[in-house]
């Protein structure tokens, strides 16, 4: 077998009389060479598939963050609504000013 083998790859193989009566087995050899590269390049595919994939979920997440921050910022102002609307409280003409006293050190 080792032998056999060893012709396979130098050539001689082919050039020997033997080439007819193993027809079968360059056939099975190149059938698994194409297999082998296909399963690669499919391989291959799906790594940079997963990829695209795993950045679109990296940026559905930061999307989702901002939308909560953006829900919850809003159902804030929204209670805040309600209780002043519950207390009959109107706002203010002259709202309070922030006085601020510099100190010389």
């Amino acid at each position: 077998m080792k032998k056999g083998l060893l012709d396979v790859l130098k050539g001689k193989f082919l050039v020997s009389g033997d080439a007819p009566k193993n027809w079968l087995f360059l056939l099975y050899a190149s059938f698994l060479a194409a297999m082998m590269i296909s399963s690669s390049h499919q391989a291959d595919k799906k790594v940079h598939e997963i990829a695209q994939l795993t950045e679109e979920v990296r940026g559905l997440r930061s999307e989702f963050v901002d939308t909560r921050r953006h829900v919850q910022q809003l159902k804030l102002e929204s209670s805040l609504k309600h209780v002043v609307a519950e207390k009959g409280l109107k706002p203010s003409q002259k709202p309070p000013k922030k006085i601020i006293v510099k100190t010389i050190d």
